[in-house]
């Protein structure tokens, strides 16, 4: 499963936030990961095409994609994260800043300045991981001349692009790393090498230029960055619409000028920022959107569903989701000609639905 870690200074809005996303209480569970605590919540990646084809199918069951989110007490900055497993094994991390400005609300640098605390704390993440950085680069050294070392060139000379680009105040995400060393970079679990998406938490009143208190909230530098995104959000707001009804959401929504919740577009934005895309399976037991990495191959979308259909991969029969809702049936797509089968070197696209046929 996709996984983020929600890290932040106090009083941001982090814990609100993560309880709204996951409905804690219901589907979060805590767990203990190294010397701190993590607690861990899932949410449903909102998606409008799987609503369609199940309103189209009637399965007895729609089964949405989702992303795991961990949420530490308190201050989950860097200095607090480097033996929380839920951190380091996230494949993205996601930053709350705050940018609201109520004064009854303490913050630990006595201001609201978002550009400052997302800087702080990538500060933060790069001093961590420099630290691991360092000590790995002895470790090699130690082993070399014991010649236990495996392959120790390549990996001195991987970690020492890392320490020179952390040494000039880079994170490892700005790096451009080939598939090997990236590969080889994995088992450190470097935080700064993660995806970072910086959640602004606004003030009531930027709801309604949320996209300009962004600009205005000096992230520009930090947005020019490689694999970093921002995404505006009033936790104050989605508090008040989680206790709403749907209908009565929807037009709290249309009242603030919003197409859907703060947290949909958090949830959407963690799942693209992780460069992941959804398939579909459809039919009267169960509609499914399934998560794979963009680029993914048949077989490896059909190991999704399950591992027997990608030891036995065949064929995949594929159909646009656009054209399958349009014609109304798979039977009037294949009519029409808009069902393809494809083999093992098919790239599966966003919004595919797909019949995988494969040996047992």
């Amino acid at each position: 499963m996709l996984s983020a870690g929600l890290i932040g200074l106090p009083a941001t809005g982090k814990t609100t936030l993560f309880n709204l996303l996951t409905r804690a209480g219901e589907d979060s569970v805590s767990g203990r990961f190294g010397r701190n605590e993590a607690r861990i919540g899932t949410a449903e990646v909102p998606d409008e095409r799987l609503e369609r084809l199940s309103a189209l199918f009637e399965p007895r069951r729609q089964v949405a994609a989702t992303v795991a989110f961990a949420d530490l007490a308190g201050a989950a900055t860097p200095r607090n994260l480097v033996d929380v497993g839920a951190y380091r094994e996230a494949h993205a991390l996601l930053h709350v800043v705050r940018a609201f400005r109520a004064g009854d609300v303490p913050h630990a640098a006595g201001s609201v300045d978002a550009a400052r605390d997302a800087q702080a704390v990538e500060e933060e993440l790069i001093l961590a991981d420099l630290e691991v950085t360092e000590r790995r680069i002895e470790r090699i050294k130690r082993d070399r001349k014991k010649g236990a070392a495996a392959n120790p060139d390549r990996e001195a000379r991987v970690l020492g692009r890392c320490r020179e680009a952390l040494e000039s105040g880079a994170p490892i995400r700005s790096l451009e790393l080939d598939r090997d060393d990236a590969r080889l970079l994995r088992g450190f679990q470097f935080l700064s090498a993660k995806p970072l998406l910086l959640v602004v938490n606004l003030d009531e009143d930027d709801v309604g230029d949320a996209d300009g208190a962004v600009e205005r909230a000096g992230l520009a530098g930090m947005l020019s960055q490689a694999r970093v995104r921002a995404v505006p959000v009033c936790a104050k707001i989605e508090l008040e619409i989680a206790q709403l009804d749907a209908e009565d959401a929807r037009l709290f929504l249309a009242d603030l000028g919003l197409p859907q919740p703060g947290l949909h577009r958090i949830v959407r934005a963690a799942y693209e920022l992780l460069g992941y895309i959804s398939f579909f399976t459809v039919g009267k037991d169960e509609c499914r959107a399934w998560s794979v990495a963009n680029g993914s191959l048949a077989p490896e979308a059909a190991g999704a569903v399950h591992t027997d259909m990608q030891r036995g991969f065949i064929r995949a029969e594929v159909v646009g989701h656009a054209d399958l809702l349009r014609r109304g049936s798979l039977g009037a797509c294949r009519n029409h000609g808009e069902v393809r089968l494809e083999g093992k070197d098919y790239v599966v696209r966003d919004g595919d639905v797909i019949n995988f046929r494969f040996a047992t």
